[in-house]
């Protein structure tokens, strides 16, 4: 808490006094001040000047000081006004205080040619060297910068799809990278501030001068060279007050843009760039020795700075030779120590819930730099899904396998081979939908997702297949196939507490007596969490989060059996269900239960305290899959999905009892079908046909 407090105050003296500076700046437009506290004033800017060039030269990134660009603002616009205050001082009064007359007869050396020149030069320095020079640098940082975004972006997101980065430090990264693109590109603006600086600074100088002998020649009664020498110290020593702090805060810009974004000591890092090669150094020490010894110039001089470089580079050598039998002892040591411990088995435990490895020969489809877009495919799966069910698909792990086949991928849940895969690279899977009859010429395979028949064919046939009416895709397309096929599959194993509680916290925000009378006075979180892969289970979307809460809200006051509230979950979202799986304005085509079968089921139904299971005759059992497997595959023949119909209160038991011998049968009650649904029965299981 004292911290905390610290803080604010420090917080509330920072605002105060940085209002205070900018005020300061406004009022010396406006207010004489005293030559006395123009003393002050020009002090304290001249050590603010240093402070801000010390910073830019030690901060280990330039986005430590992302604020530059205003305080360069600030900075200048403090100067100009001091620049106003003492030209009113040495026009009125000539006496502009001690700092000025100090500069003008110091640096000057009391001539005034000398001090003109001197101020000439430092103009020249910061104006022609220092400001043209940052300009440019900030101009092409800026540029690349904004041009380098995109390629960021996309390796930020590829490096979370592959799990080298979670998603808070993904939001970092990305926001460090917004913070570069704002700061270079301000950078970019604020250098010429700069640059109107040194032209103001020239232009007073001028204005000063001009000034100062009309007015020791008119008010004074000065003569023109008496009025020059006199006004002309204080201009040169005003000039130079406003430019030498002009000039640090140039230098100290220019430091901080040449800097670019490496996150590491200046000094430290510039030492070791210049001085680092022992050869280097060697090479300088003997030239300068050599020029002493056969020109004319100092030998004492010449032969001293040859003999340092030599000595600083023989230190220089030993150091490196040090460093690396340091670093290759430490290497060994390591080595040894990682074969010594037990191992590390805590970072073995984690499984990673859905993975795709793949062949080497696939690697140019995953890798961005060859032009594969397989991740961004991925990242499109993920919000797909996620729009579709309504429910986050956790990071899909990418990794190449060298134990696999070139052109093989396989598919993981959990750590466990659920699928596979094999392509052609540079080849594309032609598919007949079943009403071309003029056959290509290819080699056969299966589309690895449903099983269907297919060619692969090259790209040379790719425009031929699909004229004459062939579904052709290319491997990167297969893949994503398969994989978003089999995480739809799967995708109740994914929803795990905690992302159910997450989903039951977004739905608080905007509705939040509902989520407390249900969670946890009607219903667990665990229960809640049931009914949601009962859902998921059989491809009904839980996007629609209010409605399924409104619904269990309503029905957990009669029952807490979660199989028996999916079921009114389910005839709540009646719309989406009949939408999801049925034509609007068509006749569609379904297969029925037969009364007689649903007693059967619900007579075989027995609730224990461990859970329900069926007592049905297993040889009954088969029979009734076997005429449904018969019924169903006259839907598939037209090409129609298999949909059966049967009462609720049997709807999901027939359901559990179809899974091991059907998959992807759909099972549907009359309950869940909208009043606008048109269904046609083309058989029904437990009947005979009269054909």
């Amino acid at each position: 808490m004292d911290d905390t407090k610290k803080s604010s105050r420090f917080s509330n003296i920072a605002d105060i006094g940085t209002a205070a500076y900018l005020l300061a700046a406004i009022m010396f437009f406006i207010v004489p001040i005293p030559s006395f506290v123009l003393d002050i004033m020009l002090a304290f800017n001249m050590s603010i000047a240093f402070v801000v060039l010390l910073n830019c030269l030690f901060v280990t990134e330039p986005l430590d000081m992302s604020f530059y660009p205003t305080l360069l603002l600030f900075t200048t616009i403090f100067r100009i006004s001091l620049n106003v205050s003492s030209t009113r001082l040495i026009l009125t009064t000539g006496n502009p205080g001690n700092v000025v007359t100090s500069f003008g007869q110091f640096m000057g050396g009391g001539d005034l040619v000398v001090g003109v020149i001197v101020f000439v030069i430092i103009l020249i320095i910061q104006f022609v060297v220092i400001n043209k020079g940052t300009e440019r640098v900030s101009e092409v940082t800026a540029r690349f910068t904004l041009d380098a975004m995109p390629g960021k972006q996309m390796a930020i997101d590829a490096d979370l799809n592959t799990g080298a980065i979670d998603d808070k430090e993904a939001a970092r990264r990305r926001q460090k990278l917004q913070d570069e693109a704002n700061f270079f590109g301000a950078m970019d603006g604020a250098t010429k501030y700069v640059k109107g600086d040194a032209t103001a600074g020239l232009i007073i100088t001028f204005v000063n001068l001009i000034g100062g002998i009309v007015m020791g020649m008119m008010r004074q009664g000065l003569d023109f060279q008496t009025a020059l020498n006199q006004y002309g110290v204080l201009t040169i020593g005003d000039g130079l007050t406003s430019s030498i702090p002009s000039l640090l805060i140039s230098l100290a810009t220019g430091v901080l843009v040449t800097k670019g974004t490496k996150e590491s000591d200046f000094g430290g890092t510039l030492v070791r760039q210049l001085f680092g090669i022992p050869k280097v150094l060697y090479i300088v020490g003997f030239v300068m020795i050599i020029l002493g010894v056969a020109t004319p110039l100092n030998p004492v001089l010449f032969i001293a700075f040859g003999v340092v470089f030599i000595v600083v580079g023989r230190n220089m050598q030993k150091q490196l030779e040090v460093k690396t039998v340091t670093e290759e002892v430490q290497e060994d040591e390591t080595q040894a120590e990682e074969i010594r411990k037990p191992e590390n088995v805590v970072s073995l435990l984690q499984v990673d819930p859905i993975e795709l490895e793949f062949g080497y020969g696939i690697i140019p489809l995953a890798d961005v730099n060859q032009g594969g877009d397989l991740l961004d495919r991925v990242v499109m799966i993920r919000r797909q899904i996620a729009l579709e069910l309504g429910t986050v698909v956790p990071i899909i792990r990418l990794r190449d396998n060298i134990q696999l086949n070139p052109n093989q991928y396989i598919i993981k849940i959990k750590g466990v081979k659920v699928a596979e895969g094999e392509i052609l690279f540079d080849h594309y899977m032609a598919m007949n939908p079943g009403f071309v009859t003029e056959e290509i010429t290819g080699i056969p395979t299966f589309e690895p997702s449903f099983h269907l028949p297919a060619l692969w064919i090259t790209e040379g046939q790719r425009e031929r297949a699909e004229s004459l009416g062939y579904t052709v895709v290319d491997p990167p397309s297969i893949i994503a196939t398969h994989l978003t096929e089999v995480i739809r599959s799967h995708i109740a194993e994914f929803l795990t507490l905690q992302d159910t509680q997450n989903l039951v916290d977004n739905l608080k925000e905007t509705n939040p007596v509902l989520v407390d009378t249900l969670i946890p006075n009607e219903l667990s979180l665990n229960e809640v969490q049931q009914v949601l892969k009962n859902l998921l289970n059989e491809g009904i979307s839980i996007r629609d989060l209010l409605s399924i809460f409104e619904i269990l809200s309503d029905k957990a006051q009669s029952t807490r059996d979660t199989d028996v509230l999916t079921e009114y979950v389910r005839q709540g979202l009646k719309r989406a269900i009949s939408s999801r799986f049925f034509d609007a304005g068509e006749v569609n085509q379904v297969v029925l239960l037969s009364p007689k079968v649903e007693k059967e089921i619900m007579a075989a139904v027995k609730h224990t305290e461990n859970g329900t299971f069926f007592s049905l005759d297993p040889q009954r059992v088969q029979e009734i899959m076997n005429d449904t497997e018969a019924k169903i595959k006259i839907l598939e023949d037209a090409g129609k999905p298999a949909i059966v119909v049967c009462q609720s209160i049997v709807r999901m038991y027939f359901k559990r009892l179809s899974e091991d011998y059907i998959e992807d049968l759909i099972v549907i009650s009359y309950n869940e079908i909208d009043s606008d649904i048109q269904i046609e029965s083309v058989g029904t299981i437990g009947e005979v046909d009269d054909n």
